[in-house]
């Protein structure tokens, strides 16, 4: 975890705020002040479309960072509420002392700088995921940049993932099995190689 990284003097930047499932910690719009680093439980990042359907940009569980991707854009709002799914813990750091942690602690930069670089990767890999047309190559594309191995808790979180339906991607993983491309068991899809 990123906060492992700092002295025991340099952990006096840091804020521990406490939480319980379903409160929202942050609300879309608030302006981001700080970063925030997964202690214990777990939290998601979601808006609702005008219609109420909920849409869930990132899941957070223990070492994840958010509000680092805001915190020095010129449009430093949440895009969408965090809410907590689970009881637990973060640990947050206001910019003025992230600043300092930053000059002052090489190898705490060269880790944040590393979590900027791995969610670039990964916005690319979800942009490139939602341009393909096709259902059945979106889902081998997904496979392919989860090292052709999936474990979900529900068709449903697989669907959102993908951006399909829950019945077209119940329909095409049937598809993949019978056509042998991939494997199904329990809660995890598997291609063949």
């Amino acid at each position: 975890m990123i906060i492992d990284l700092l002295t025991e003097q340099e952990k006096k930047y840091l804020e521990t705020i406490s939480f319980k499932e379903d409160e929202i910690l942050f609300y879309e719009d608030d302006i981001c002040h700080s970063i925030g680093i997964v202690l214990e439980g777990e939290l998601k990042i979601s808006s609702f479309t005008f219609e109420g359907n909920e849409i869930v940009y990132n899941e957070l569980k223990k070492g994840s960072v958010f509000g680092n991707n805001l915190l020095f854009s010129k449009d430093n709002k949440y895009k969408g509420d965090i809410r907590a799914t689970s009881k637990g813990k973060i640990a947050i750091i206001k910019k003025d002392n992230l600043l300092k942690l930053l000059m002052s602690n090489e190898t705490f930069l060269k880790e944040y700088l590393s979590i900027q670089s791995d969610f670039a990767k990964t916005l690319n890999a979800k942009i490139k995921l939602l341009s393909f047309n096709n259902a059945k190559e979106r889902l081998l594309y997904y496979l392919f940049i989860n090292n052709n191995r999936v474990k979900y808790r529900s068709i449903t979180g697989l669907s959102k993932n993908l951006n399909l339906t829950r019945e077209a991607t119940s329909r095409l993983i049937s598809i993949l099995e019978k056509e042998k491309i991939i494997i199904k068991k329990n809660h995890e899809i598997i291609l063949i190689e």
